[in-house]
């Protein structure tokens, strides 16, 4: 495949607004992992929340008003709006019919709709601010961000739970390399709601403590929430990192669980190196999806030893931020993004006794600096063995 750019990224999680404050909070390994607040549930566990107040839609689009599309706003407009002047650059170079924009979520609007279900209960009636198809459809945030944006491109949403996003990356190279578009806005925003809490908490699959990934101990998620933006271009300068490959699988073993023996997972990451023409070695991180529970970390590890050698770094980073779900695709694709411009490997916060399972991997427990950095991974696996692998290259490397 052809290189597609990234040329500008932004990130709204709960280490704060901006993708400064993300990679600062990689940098420290610093857990932002609090017990739950936003909704208190009625057991014990552990949230990655935004905690910065969000903005408020304008009111020409205040039927869009949701916590999701505050936090793409967010996203948008943080650290000197930069990511909001990189698009109106790209509509200036190409044209607004020119620019895309692909959105993934697992949650879209739920949260808003709980809370009105919830007023129907206590008055008998749906609150008037209340508006279904803008603000709970999964497309309602994509479409927000196109008309904030002012961009008349495709506009879709894609919900594969935790995979979403990621696969929001790889559709938006699909539409540049097929001419459709000549830049994409992609990326995944989801906010924690009751569907997740509760949801996840009654597979057994939520911690009480914060989430540690690939550790011996590991127990279970900690939920996050957060929006990450990326700007896709085509033929863009060698100083741009870009997306050089990615790998897609379906393994359909079960609803939730990954296929044990980690074959999903091995396929997509195999995808994507073809689609590069790298050899396994030439890897230098791989930013896991390693959610902490104890069958997806297992299933996942198991996929990279049988690819990788015990010398190719990797980590997993959901001890900071949470699992994002719908946005862990974007936002770890910016962590891994991070971590090439800025010469670091990530460590696996919270980690204490690495499974003895896993000591055929190289797996980094605290940062570390690693400035001669050219080719990173980053994997997500969703629900239902929905699986997405994506390789970035350093910007001189990439032609």
């Amino acid at each position: 495949m052809k290189p597609i750019f990234i040329t500008a990224h932004s990130a709204v999680t709960a280490c704060g607004m901006g993708s400064n404050s993300l990679k600062n909070a990689l940098l420290l390994s610093q857990s932002m992992l609090k017990p739950a607040r936003l909704i208190t549930p009625d057991f014990l566990t552990y949230t990655g929340e935004i905690e910065t107040e969000l903005p408020i839609l304008r009111s020409e689009l205040s039927r869009y008003h949701s916590r999701n599309s505050r936090m793409a706003l967010a996203a948008l407009d943080c650290e000197n709006a930069h990511f909001r002047a990189a698009v109106n650059a790209a509509v200036e170079k190409y044209g607004k019919h020119r620019v895309g924009t692909i959105i993934g979520t697992s949650t879209s609007g739920i949260y808003e709709t709980e809370r009105a279900y919830q007023g129907c209960l206590k008055t008998g009636t749906q609150p008037s601010a209340f508006n279904f198809q803008h603000q709970h459809a999964w497309v309602a945030t994509g479409d927000f961000l196109k008309r904030e944006l002012g961009l008349t491109g495709p506009c879709y949403a894609i919900s594969t739970a935790c995979s979403s996003s990621g696969k929001a990356i790889a559709a938006g190279q699909r539409l540049i390399e097929s001419g459709i578009c000549d830049a994409v806005v992609v990326g995944g925003v989801d906010s924690i709601c009751h569907l997740t809490l509760h949801g996840f908490h009654s597979l057994e699959l939520t911690a009480e403590t914060p989430c540690k990934p690939l550790d011996r101990d590991r127990n279970g998620i900690s939920l996050g929430e957060g929006a990450g933006l990326l700007l896709l271009e085509r033929n863009q300068l060698d100083q741009h990192p870009a997306l050089i490959g990615f790998g897609e699988s379906s393994d359909a073993y079960h609803m939730t669980a990954p296929c044990p023996d980690g074959s999903g997972s091995a396929l997509a990451m195999q995808k994507a190196l073809t689609a590069t023409g790298l050899d396994a070695d030439k890897l230098d991180y791989i930013n896991l999806h390693a959610t902490g529970t104890r069958m997806n970390d297992q299933s996942e590890m198991q996929a990279m030893a049988t690819i990788f050698n015990d010398q190719t770094a990797c980590s997993g980073t959901k001890g900071i931020t949470g699992h994002t779900l719908g946005a862990a695709g974007a936002i770890e694709a910016i962590i891994v993004l991070l971590a090439l411009e800025n010469g670091f490997t990530p460590g696996t916060c919270n980690i204490q006794h690495v499974d003895e399972a896993f000591k055929q991997n190289n797996i980094i427990t605290h940062t570390l600096s690693k400035p001669d950095m050219h080719y990173v991974m980053s994997n997500n696996f969703g629900f239902g063995g929905n699986n997405v692998s994506l390789i970035f290259a350093k910007g001189e490397l990439h032609g």
